[in-house]
């Protein structure tokens, strides 16, 4: 059923993966699928900003992302599993459904938090994630 699998984590919050990695992974055990692990820098926002940061600043924190999604998924997931690492920039559901399309995910797997009302008008990133998303996702709360 499921091929690709899409785990969105923020990897200074272990509540965004304590409960949606186990999920996660019995998904891949159950179905034999893959897993892309995926973890969003947010970007900028306005370029007025950028100048302020040195030349190679967002290419050395996309690099040192990356290292630690790799370290995360050693320490985490099992070897025999196929695990792809993504660092994204930007808007998080905006990446999370930008990737979700690039790497072809049958289902996204991600971690939501007990709404406050700010939630409630705005819209977190997980509610955007399925309005949004031409895939299957599973809130994990």
């Amino acid at each position: 059923m499921f091929k690709r699998i899409l785990l969105s984590v923020d990897l200074e919050h272990e509540s965004s993966w304590i409960k949606a990695l186990p999920v996660a992974l019995d998904l891949c055990k159950s179905f034999g699928a893959g897993l892309s692990v995926l973890t969003v820098v947010p970007d900028f926002g306005m370029s007025i900003v950028g100048q302020y940061f040195p030349k190679n600043f967002e290419k050395e924190v996309g690099e040192k992302a990356l290292a630690r999604v790799k370290d995360f998924c050693a320490e985490k997931v099992p070897d025999n599993l196929f695990v792809q690492h993504i660092v994204g920039v930007g808007t998080i559901y905006e990446v999370i459904l930008d990737m979700a399309e690039k790497v072809e995910a049958d289902v996204i797997v991600m971690a939501s938090h007990r709404p406050e009302l700010k939630d409630y008008l705005l819209g977190p990133n997980a509610a955007r994630v399925v309005r949004h998303a031409n895939c299957s996702v599973l809130v994990v709360r």
